[in-house]
């Protein structure tokens, strides 16, 4: 939704056509970054196991990662329940990947991910293993921060 100022009413920019796998639906979003470049958002598309871009004033969205087919998976082309993800300065797309206990990193233009950290459907608790991570987040060195939550911890990971 966009809200204009001193207004109580939004205008749908994404979704709004039923929940659902089709390219004009969503099915639980649960993150969102605004790309000025390409003037569309990234959405996190937990329950259709995707994140995709979906350009403002579009009716439907393009696939950025993840199938298409709202099918959970857990190789390099798909995605378990991806919650949230960042992006780098060159474009590159680091997703939490929660149920296959993973960050997964696509490059830019690229729909293959590479497994970065964690170990695809195998959840732990030492230093290589999480237990869902929810988020991701980078810093101006690029070391990558993870919120390993059933693991009650945030991890760090020097520069990707």
């Amino acid at each position: 939704m966009a809200y204009a100022p001193n207004t109580l009413s939004g205008t749908i920019v994404a979704g709004g056509y039923g929940v659902g796998n089709n390219s004009n639906q969503l099915s639980e979003p649960f993150d969102v970054h605004f790309d000025s470049f390409t003037n569309s958002l990234l959405i996190s598309n937990v329950l259709t196991h995707n994140v995709v871009r979906w350009v403002i004033d579009a009716n439907h969205w393009i696939l950025v990662a993840g199938g298409s087919d709202g099918s959970p998976g857990n190789t390099g082309a798909y995605l378990n329940s991806p919650r949230r993800f960042t992006l780098d300065p060159m474009g590159n797309l680091y997703v939490a990947d929660t149920f296959n206990h993973r960050i997964q990193l696509f490059l830019s233009g690229q729909i293959n991910g590479i497994t970065i950290v964690g170990s695809t459907g195998v959840n732990g608790n030492n230093a290589t293993l999480f237990d869902r991570p929810y988020s991701v987040a980078l810093d101006t060195q690029l070391n990558l921060y993870v919120t390993d939550t059933y693991n009650h911890r945030i991890q760090k990971f020097f520069r990707y």
